[in-house]
């Protein structure tokens, strides 16, 4: 009777043990199902985030190519006034020379009356010496 009563020990032993093991597994698998649970969104979400990735990645493309456009318009805005600016600085280079080859002409003109008024106070004065 004592051996029955052993066995029986050893046999609420391995029964104690081996449910102590199957709440483990019991916890254990309600904790895996929490897991896939929450992982099936973190997967949803992660597939979502791969669009979003391109989508700021495109948006940052947009953001570039609208700061270029925007300088574009801003050198196409500038570029005739350049034009114009250049024209006008062609406009003055020409004014700048004609009022040089003018001054030139004035100087020559000046030169030349002079000249001629000599010529004429010598011309008196040869007829005066003549004329005495």
């Amino acid at each position: 009777m004592g051996q029955t009563h052993c066995n029986t020990a050893t046999h609420c032993n391995t029964l104690q043990h081996t449910a102590a093991h199957w709440n483990t597994l019991e916890h254990t698998a309600t904790h895996c199902s929490t897991l896939q649970h929450t992982a099936t969104p973190c997967n949803t979400l992660q597939h979502t985030a791969t669009p979003c990735n391109t989508l700021q990645h495109t948006a940052t493309h947009y953001n570039t190519l609208e700061h270029t456009g925007t300088h574009c318009n801003t050198l196409q805005h500038t570029a005739p006034h350049c034009n114009t600016l250049q024209h006008t600085a062609t406009h003055c280079n020409t004014l700048q020379h004609t009022a040089t080859h003018y001054n030139i002409l004035q100087r020559t003109e000046t030169h030349c009356n002079t000249l001629q008024h000599t010529a004429i106070l010598r011309v008196i004065v040869v007829r005066r010496s003549v004329m005495v």
